[in-house]
């Protein structure tokens, strides 16, 4: 499981002009499912997400976790991220797991973190999304789980 998560002011993510999933301040991760993605790996990458020190404490130094630091978390599927791009001029998607996979385990990933985070949004799996953010930093990250 990867995710690549930006530090945000605010971030939405919007179906058919319709917003699905909006937050303040907090973090913004697009996530990609692997073959082979299970509990195993959804669950450290909800710890990993919820702990990952990424926002300033009173020395202005990275710091403090979504936890320490409150905010919101929004989810976005993002399939595009376990892409192969290292050869050739189009990138191949072997590497990222199948849809059915992807959805169960990105649903997994989701509900791991509303039971242990009070703000969780999410984007719609498989839709077309326009996802827009201010970046606060920019601080951005990948994550493996």
């Amino acid at each position: 499981m990867i995710a690549l998560i930006q530090r945000v002011l605010r971030a939405s993510v919007q179906v058919e002009a319709e917003t699905v999933g909006a937050i303040g301040p907090g973090l913004l991760a697009l996530v990609a499912v692997e073959p082979g993605d299970g509990p195993a790996q959804a669950q450290r990458m909800a710890d990993r997400l919820l702990g990952y020190r990424v926002f300033s404490d009173d020395e202005g130094r990275m710091n403090r976790s979504l936890r320490q630091a409150g905010g919101g978390l929004l989810l976005v599927s993002q399939f595009t991220l376990a892409a192969d791009t290292r050869s050739g001029m189009r990138p191949s998607f072997t590497t990222a797991a199948a849809p059915e996979e992807g959805e169960r385990e990105f649903n997994r990933l989701v509900g791991i973190c509303r039971g242990l985070h009070p703000e969780v949004e999410t984007g719609r799996f498989g839709a077309h999304m326009v996802v827009k953010l201010v970046n606060d930093g920019p601080v951005t990250f990948q994550l493996r789980a």
